[in-house]
């Protein structure tokens, strides 16, 4: 891959803003529900909401961005984004997956 190939995967890769984290899928546990290791320490239950779950398989070790439920959210979130693996090394290397690598 050019330079140029690796600068515009750099552009397009989503970091977590606001509430969002960053966190691996540890165990599916059906019904669209996962337990998500995230890099704020905590372990999550999270889902895929309605409107993504035929657009967004997901499998154990994927990356996933969450965004925390507003009632439960040290406890609760839902699947917003899967990164590829591009994007994978791209958040490695500016240092966000440091607290889930020992889970990788």
């Amino acid at each position: 891959m050019s330079n140029e190939q690796q600068d515009s995967n750099y552009k397009r890769v989503r970091f977590p803003r606001n509430e969002e984290v960053l966190g691996m899928i540890e165990q599916l546990l059906g019904y669209a529900k996962m337990r998500v290791v995230c890099t704020d320490g905590k372990t999550r239950v999270c889902r895929v909401p309605g409107r993504l779950t035929r657009s967004l398989w997901l499998r154990e070790r994927d990356i996933v961005l969450i965004k925390p439920w507003e009632y439960q959210p040290d406890e609760k979130g839902d699947v917003i984004f899967k990164y590829r693996k591009g994007q994978v090394r791209v958040l490695k290397g500016k240092g966000l997956l440091k607290n889930i690598e020992e889970h990788m």
